[in-house]
């Protein structure tokens, strides 16, 4: 008697399943409504291979020379020349010549030749000629030619692109691009660009690019210019360091290398950098001359309106026609020096300067001259 409801129970499941699925879940098309199953609510597909494809739900192998389109979710391989799409979520593996869209979660492979889309989350590897768009929580290795856009909180893992990559909300790990990389909170992690990265409301760990910004930082930033607007907790190391707090000062000054100088100087409560240029590095009876210079500093006071400053520089030197007589065209020096300056009222204040540096030749790499520096100015604003 057993035997003989097991059997009527198998029977009765094949053929629901056969009025449930036909073709037994195997779907051959040329193009939508030619094919051997039909398009309804009640179908799932094991196995597809057509021109374009129209199906409902896939659990298993998809192959079309066009286009797939599956209404619910895939679970399994979709591969196409041109496009995939897929209403539901899409869990496995997706690979297209222009584009991959899963209308809910994405989780596994999706490498398409122009375009990713995930309307939710994606987890995974997501790999495109242009770009990568997920709307939700993120993780997993994101890259693209062009441009990675992920929407969700909490992100992590790798982005890498050659344009830009966008986190609208947080994100950990690391962010690498041409250009720009922006995270709309927190970043904890790192961010590499060729150009400029920004933290919306934290970063935790460190920025690398030519403009860095974060409103709190923990770490370190190195750039050109960096920039923290409430706090930082760790360093900063580029030309331009600055924050709220920090007084662009104007400093003009004089002295036995450079003859007449002008520089705008960066300070911070100790830290200080210094971008300047001059003139006449050779006497005023010699041809004209010029230079560019950066400092970087530390400044200590020592009484009421006295402080004490220390500084590494950097000065490249042009010597235009004096080259034909003797001096090379152009030369660079290492200069080390100590200050002394005195405020002498809110807005204004005096300094005398020793030091010592070193010119040599960019080409031959030999001593051109080497000296104390005495040098004496004044500082506005």
């Amino acid at each position: 008697m057993k035997q003989y409801l097991l059997t009527a129970a198998f029977f009765m499941a094949a053929v629901g399943l056969s009025a449930q699925n036909k073709s037994a879940g195997i779907n051959l098309s040329v193009w939508k409504g030619v094919a051997t199953q039909p398009l309804d609510s009640q179908q799932t597909t094991y196995v597809n291979v057509g021109l374009y494809s129209k199906m409902n739900r896939v659990k298993g192998f998809s192959a079309n020379a066009l286009a797939s389109v599956v209404e619910q979710e895939m679970t399994g391989i979709q591969v196409s020349g041109l496009s995939n799409v897929v209403g539901g979520r899409a869990n496995g593996i997706q690979l297209s010549g222009l584009c991959n869209v899963a209308g809910g979660s994405l989780t596994g492979v999706s490498v398409s030749g122009l375009v990713n889309v995930a309307g939710r989350d994606g987890q995974g590897l997501i790999l495109s000629g242009l770009t990568n768009v997920t709307g939700g929580q993120t993780n997993g290795v994101v890259g693209s030619g062009l441009m990675n856009v992920i929407g969700g909180s909490h992100s992590s893992g790798v982005l890498f692109s050659g344009i830009s990559n966008i986190a609208g909300e947080s994100y950990s790990g690391l962010m690498v691009s041409g250009l720009l990389n922006l995270c709309g909170e927190d970043i904890t992690g790192l961010q590499l660009s060729g150009i400029g990265n920004f933290a919306g409301r934290g970063l935790k760990g460190g920025q690398v690019g030519l403009f860095n910004f974060a409103t709190k930082a923990q770490g370190f930033q190195i750039g050109l210019i960096n920039y923290y607007h409430k706090q930082m907790t760790g360093f900063q190391l580029g030309l331009v360091n600055a924050n709220p707090d920090t007084r662009v000062q104007l400093m003009l000054f004089g002295g036995n290398r450079t003859k007449m100088n002008i520089a705008a100087r960066f300070k911070n409560e100790r830290f200080y950098t210094i971008l300047g240029g001059g003139t006449h590095y050779f006497d005023f009876s010699d041809k004209f001359s010029a230079t560019t210079f950066y400092r970087a500093g530390l400044s200590l006071p020592l009484c009421k309106g006295l402080s004490i400053s220390g500084d590494l520089g950097y000065q490249h030197i042009e010597s235009f026609k004096n080259k034909d007589h003797g001096a090379p065209a152009r030369f660079y020096a290492l200069q080390a020096r100590t200050n002394l300056e005195y405020q002498l009222n809110k807005s204004c204040a005096a300094f005398v300067t020793g030091g010592y540096g070193v010119s040599r030749t960019y080409n031959q790499s030999r001593t051109y001259d080497k000296g104390v520096i005495v040098e004496a100015g004044i500082v506005l604003f």
